[in-house]
């Protein structure tokens, strides 16, 4: 990923090198009807699927439940009632700022032919989207503060079924949600790579009825034209840059339990003093000096997973467990022959796996 530099900015005419020769700015165009045709901003999978909270403060603990009582039958009319416990573990949540400034020269807002600040507005919140999406899925950039990302705590967990192990990808999302269900984990919501909706339409049952009930929109422009849900659990498309589509191809899990804390949402300052400098110190811009406009974001959240212990896998620790799983990017066949994929040579791995965990968790510990 690119290091952000200090002093990018909207630039005139010069600083487009996609442009055609003898073209002039596009964003300052010659006296005829002009028109910016952008792409819409994407929304945050991340804050659309997981669930949401206010913080009062910077920092936040939330008890979860990390041992599960056990019960005891008891023996004659005079037996012993035995005796259990159950603890639980602090989740602490602690808040970080991201932020952005986009400066614009005053020359260069007063000649352009459109309002370019509500132009430019929606483009940061999307930024600040594709942000969020990259630390909180995929670990990328995230604040050390922050708890485990989901896909690399879903693949760490042993959550995972490669895509191509069933008859098609429609088996292999059913495989993952059972194997998440035989560890006491309820799927209920998807974030999926862009593309993956139309993939998942082509989808039928043994019946030939469609496993994704699809919406479509009458503006196929829009990224949200085709939109529903898998197995009656609605689907996000991360289609904002975010995805990273050698991690993972789908998620799947119980989405309350990834929570957002929001200390300060998205808001928005202009500037026309003042400097904005380096890591170092240096200033790279003086306001008003240089009459230039500066509108700055900033955003303030914290991101924690929940993991309780569940009644299925009540043995596991906290390191062992996870609420959510991944379809991973298919297996490569091994190169000296065996199944193909498609051949149900993996299909009923990650699934026994759970079965096999879930017949040692539901055994009864000896009375002491």
């Amino acid at each position: 990923m690119a290091t952000p530099v200090y002093d990018a900015a909207v630039a005139r005419g010069t600083g487009y090198t996609a442009l055609p020769s003898g073209q002039g700015d596009i964003l300052v165009p010659e006296p005829i009807a002009a028109e910016i045709i952008a792409e819409a901003p994407k929304s945050s999978a991340a804050l659309t699927l997981c669930r949401r909270t206010t913080l009062s403060s910077k920092t936040e603990r939330l008890p979860v439940l990390d041992v599960m009582p056990y019960a005891y039958w008891v023996g004659g009319d005079t037996g012993l009632k035995q005796t259990s416990n159950a603890a639980w573990k602090g989740v602490v949540m602690i808040v970080e700022e991201l932020a952005v400034i986009i400066p614009i020269a005053q020359a260069y807002l007063d000649d352009a032919a459109v309002p370019l600040w509500s132009q430019i507005q929606p483009l940061m919140t999307q930024a600040a989207g594709q942000l969020i999406d990259q630390a909180v899925l995929f670990g990328v950039n995230k604040p050390s503060t922050w708890g485990q990302a989901i896909v690399p705590g879903a693949v760490a967990a042993g959550n995972t079924v490669a895509d191509g192990a069933g008859a098609d990808f429609g088996q292999d999302v059913a495989s993952l949600g059972e194997a998440m269900a035989l560890t006491g984990y309820t799927v209920n919501g998807f974030a999926g790579r862009p593309g993956l909706n139309w993939r998942l339409a082509g989808l039928r049952s043994a019946q030939g009825i469609p496993i994704y009930t699809s919406v479509m929109d009458a503006d196929m422009s829009s990224s949200d034209a085709l939109h529903g849900g898998l197995y009656g659990f609605p689907v996000a498309m991360v289609d904002n840059g975010a995805w990273d589509p050698d991690e993972a191809q789908l998620v799947a899990g119980d989405w309350t339990k990834a929570i957002i804390g929001i200390r300060q949402d998205i808001s928005f300052k202009l500037f026309t003093e003042g400097v904005v400098s380096d890591d170092s110190g240096a200033v790279v811009l003086n306001l008003m000096q240089q009459d230039s406009v500066a509108m700055r974001m900033v955003m303030r959240l914290a991101y924690a997973v929940a993991n309780p212990v569940t009644a299925i896998a009540r043995d596991k620790s906290i390191t062992q467990r996870f609420p959510f799983g991944v379809i991973t990017e298919p297996e490569e066949e091994p190169s000296g022959g065996g199944a193909a994929k498609g051949e149900g040579a993996h299909q009923a791995s990650a699934p026994q796996a759970a079965r096999t965990t879930a017949a040692k968790s539901t055994a009864q510990p000896k009375d002491t």
